[in-house]
This record gives structure tokens, sequence and C-alpha cells, in this order.
């Protein structure tokens, strides 16, 4: 069967410069590629045909003799395709080499070889603050044990001040190529781990790598409304980078213990109100705890357990100082569990006056009850 003309294949016209027809071929061989289609053997033919026509094109000479041959100027010079199969190869690649780099994520990286600098890694620890520390801010001091700049290399990695020098293996690029089939493979250089670089006489302290752990003490500044599980980002003060690159950043989360009278919903504050039986019955002034310390508050005429009363702006303070939450008191009515032989004689007298007008709610309740029965 006679070959399709190169250009038909990939799509292109004859004008056609490198990029347009990289591009062609990259699109091609992302959705005919085996590795995609197995076993499928007509894609596996149509990849074969696009390679073999990209190989050809992309080569300013195959391509010169081409244009004014057509297959005949390049038979058995496409890369083996003919009989090679998948076992051939192309050989050197060239810029089929780069495309399929691109395609399975190796590649050259345009032939820049790496920086040996890596950037330190990001840590994260908790902090434990107080109900009252997070709602009003504060500064704490906090030990972390982090990856420092060796004291004794001053990071170079070398023992007395010797220089790292290019890796043998990859020639300083950090990576090697491998050739597998149709393509070539990048990997990172097992010698060097990437760096690029290594070290022929070590330091004894830090074993090359520049860095030793170093516990360090550290000022964290708590803004006020801050909440649990929040985490405050120090920026650069995470492990220090290799062979002078970037640090990574300190994560600290806020773990808010317990407060004994309030809790916290957001920025709003709950708290329990307990009033007695007589002050509920008669309304009272009575003294209740806030954040900001006493307040006098005045509990209406018959008032019953569970009814909520807000004072506003007495809650957590925003994140950023715009305004304040609330505080909402939970009333709670104490029934007298120990009555003195006076007092249970005024509760039974009291009783005696008991009606529909001074218990609407029981009332209420019980005749729904008669009704629901009847």
């Amino acid at each position: 069967m006679s070959k399709r003309d190169y250009y038909e294949v990939l799509g292109v016209d004859k004008s056609a410069g490198k990029d347009e027809i990289k591009k062609a071929y990259r699109k091609m061989a992302m959705k005919y590629h085996p590795d995609r289609n197995p076993d499928n053997a007509e894609a596996e033919a149509k990849f074969k045909e696009a390679s073999e026509a990209a190989e050809v094109l992309l080569d300013e000479n195959k391509k010169s003799r081409y244009d004014q041959f057509g297959h005949a100027g390049v038979d058995g010079q496409a890369g083996g395709f003919g009989g090679g199969g998948f076992g051939g190869g192309f050989g050197d690649f060239g810029d089929l080499g780069d495309i399929f780099g691109d395609i399975f994520g190796g590649g050259r990286r345009g032939g820049r070889r790496r920086s040996a600098a890596r950037p330190g890694n990001d840590l994260q620890m908790s902090l434990e603050v107080d109900f009252t520390e997070a709602a009003f801010g504060c500064e704490k001091n906090i030990n972390i044990t982090r990856l420092a700049e060796c004291g004794t290399c001053h990071g170079s990695g070398g023992k007395d001040g010797a220089q790292p020098v290019n890796c043998d293996m990859c020639g300083g690029m950090g990576e090697v190529r491998r050739q597998q089939g149709f393509f070539t493979v990048s990997q990172t250089c097992p010698k060097c781990q990437g760096a690029g670089q290594t070290v022929s006489d070590p330091c004894g302290t830090c074993h090359g790598d520049g860095r030793t752990r170093k516990k360090t003490e550290l000022e964290v500044k708590v803004p006020a409304g801050i909440d649990h599980g929040q985490r405050l980002k120090l920026t650069g003060e995470g492990d220090s980078g290799a062979k002078g690159g970037p640090a990574g950043d300190l994560y600290v989360v806020i773990d808010i213990k317990e407060h004994e009278l309030f809790e916290r919903d957001g920025f709003d504050v709950h708290c329990t109100i307990p009033v007695s039986f007589s002050q509920a019955a008669l309304g009272a002034e009575i003294e209740v705890p806030t954040l900001d310390g006493k307040v006098s508050v005045k509990v209406p005429t018959g008032t019953q357990s569970g009814k909520k009363m807000r004072l506003k702006g007495k809650g957590i303070q925003r994140l950023g100082g715009y305004g304040n939450g609330d505080q909402i008191m939970h009333i709670h009515v104490e029934t007298p569990q120990k009555l003195t032989k006076e007092q249970e004689e005024l509760f039974h007298k009291l009783a005696t006056f008991d009606d529909e007008h001074s218990h609407p709610m029981s009332n209420g309740f019980f005749d729904k009850v008669r009704n629901l029965f009847q």
C-alpha cells in the first residue's frame, strides 16, 4: 500500500513551520498513542504513520529531500518504522523527543540545567490558647525544631569550604534520559537526587545537605477574634531551603481551651444564667458576667426558664476589628430542692392561689391533653 503524503497525515500545509508541525503531531500523538489505546491496531497504525511524518518534516534535511523527491527521497531514513515496529525507535529523536517529553511529563526542560537550589518544606504545629486570649488577642512564644543552615559549612554542604561540583552522571542537568521504544523518558538523577550537583568531600555536621535540625523560639501574634482550628501563616519560618533555595512557611493551628462559663458560636458568646424562683416570678435586676466584666441586667416579671436575652456587642471581636458579636444569655430558673419548714408552708399556701392566670402555659397544655383523649 502506498504511503500517504506526510503533510496530509498531519493535516498541515506545505508552508507550515516547525511550531505548527509540532502542534499537529502532538495532537495526534495524544489521541493515538498505544498506551492510551491498548490493543487497538488502527490507533497504533495511525500513531506510527504520524510519528514517521513528523520525524521527516521536523528534520530540515529530510524535509528538503521529501519536498523535492517525495517518499523516495527519505525511504529507509524515517527512523526504521518499516520493519522495526516499536522495538526500533528514532535514535536521537531531536524535536520528537521534546514533544514526547511534553506529552508524558518528561522532556529536557528546554535544555536548561536544573538549579541546585531547593525550597524548604512547610511545617505545621498547634498552639493552645485560652478562651479570652483568642477573644482579645495575645502574643505567644513557641518552640519549633526545623532545618536551618548548617553553621559549620554555612549551607555549602562541603567540608572546609569545599564547593559542590556538577554531577558526573547527569552532567548537572538533574535528570537522566533513557529511550523506550519511540520515545525518550526523563527521570530524576539517582546520584544527585535532582540537584545537578554533588559534594565530593561532604561536611561532617550536615553530611552534605547544607542544613541541620535546630530548635528555635518564635513569637506568634494571635489576632483578636481568631477561632478554633484556624491557621496562622508565618512566612519563611518553615524549613530552610537547600543550596540557597527559599525557606518554607510555618502554619500555626489554633486550639482554644474550653471556658467554664462561656461557649462560642462564631462571634457570639453563650452563657447560662441561673435565677431564683422568686426572681423569675417577680422580676429582678441581677449582675451577669461578660468578657468585659460584670454588667447589670433586668430580668422581666414572669420570666420562663429557657428564655434568651441578648446583650448587643458583648461577644467576640470580629477579625479585623469590624465590631463585635453579641452575648446570648440563657435564663435557667432554679427550683429550690431543700426547703425549710417555713418555706414549705409558704409554698403550700402559694399553691392554693394557682390558677390559669398565674400558669397560662400549664393550663393550656392540660386543656390540649384533655381534648386529645376525649
